[in-house]
């Protein structure tokens, strides 16, 4: 049985997923100029990496694993655990990168690559929960 705090998670990160899926623009140029439209996804898509790192980190805690000192690292212990695959770890690492270039603007924002993420990788978070769900069967 899923454990309930990774089942409250796992519900806002559906709020998240649902809302990306809804506002995701057919097009750059969409994105371009409407800063509601940036904000909500922006916003949305920090929230989905953040939610998938407490769930990450919940499970280290619990499973009294190393910790680790990024973000990125707990999808790595994840996957040294066999818990997570490589492939999944390493897509969710890099949605960890636009997260911080999202919340600390380290760059500009490429509204190019959220597009990219809203249209071929938003499946990594479902994927991830999938994972985590069995994990907790």
């Amino acid at each position: 049985m899923i454990d309930p705090v990774v089942e409250r998670k796992f519900s806002s990160l559906q709020r998240c997923l649902t809302r990306l899926k809804e506002k995701r623009p057919a097009t750059l140029a969409m994105i371009q100029g409407d800063y509601d439209l940036q904000d909500i996804l922006s916003v949305n898509l920090e929230r989905a990496v953040q939610l998938s790192v407490d769930v990450a980190a919940y499970i280290i805690s619990e499973k009294n694993l190393r910790s680790t000192s990024t973000m990125a690292g707990a999808f790595d212990a994840l996957c040294t655990e066999g818990i997570i695959s490589s492939e999944l770890a390493d897509n969710l690492q890099r949605s960890v990168g636009f997260r911080n270039v999202a919340v600390h603007e380290y760059t500009e924002v490429d509204w190019k690559i959220l597009l990219d993420v809203l249209h071929n990788h938003l499946h990594t978070f479902s994927d991830f929960m999938k994972v985590i769900y069995h994990y907790y069967e």
